[in-house]
């Protein structure tokens, strides 16, 4: 049986020693290879066309094009998945990488397990938030959908964003919604993974959004989770 290719992925960062270090860290791991290292968005944009890794591991902060616009044409071209590691957990930054289509969101101070695990994730087609953002980012999403009171009103149209769904598709978004991986939302619906990745596929393209972490903000701005 033929054994999986490894995740191939590429480094962002325009510190050198932090691309090297990286580098040094993900190639301790027999299912990843690092195929190329660039300096700043447009090289990034460059040889993400030109190698088409799985994962690109993106810092925000560079010369020139930065990570954010780097990572909405990435994402945007269908170029690979973007995995953004940042030193920083600002709000802006967060929301900024989700907007572009970012499949996570790390920090550089994240365990060298959890960096290689988030790589996997989003290889694999999961989403990843860091621990340190997550409750802050659900929090504003709950403040954002919260009622302005407790008088009851007219009923709410249901959001056309989702109108399109299926009634499994709208399972899946609600999963997507509360951050379960497809392995979680396999075996919630009792389907297989095979399955999930399909219909996770048809959510994106009718809310016409680039990444699962987008879908999970419609999930929750529409109430599904």
């Amino acid at each position: 049986m033929t054994a999986p290719h490894p995740v191939r992925v590429l480094v962002a960062d325009d510190h050198a020693a932090i691309r090297a270090g990286l580098r040094l860290l993900l190639q301790t791991a027999d299912d990843v290879e690092v195929v190329g290292e660039a300096a700043d968005g447009d090289a990034a944009v460059t040889m993400a066309r030109a190698l088409r890794p799985d994962v690109v591991l993106m810092d925000l902060r560079m010369p020139g094009t930065d990570g954010l616009s780097a990572t909405r044409t990435i994402v945007g071209g269908g170029l690979a998945d973007v995995l953004v590691l940042t030193t920083f957990d600002l709000d802006e930054y967060v929301d900024g990488a989700l907007q572009a289509g970012a499949a996570g969101f790390l920090l550089k101070s994240a365990e060298p397990a959890d960096l290689l695990r988030a790589v996997r994730q989003v290889a694999a087609g999961d989403g990843v938030l860091a621990p340190e953002v997550t409750r802050r980012v659900l929090a504003r999403l709950s403040a954002a959908t919260a009622p302005s009171s407790s008088a009851p009103g007219p009923p709410v149209p249901a959001d056309p964003r989702v109108g399109g769904l299926t009634p499994r598709e709208t399972d899946v978004l609600a999963a997507l919604g509360r951050g379960l991986s497809n392995q979680e939302i396999s075996a919630r619906l009792v389907i297989s993974e095979a399955t999930t990745k399909t219909h996770v596929s048809r959510v994106l393209t009718k809310l016409q959004v680039s990444s699962r972490m987008q879908a999970a903000v419609v999930a929750r701005e529409c109430g599904l989770a």
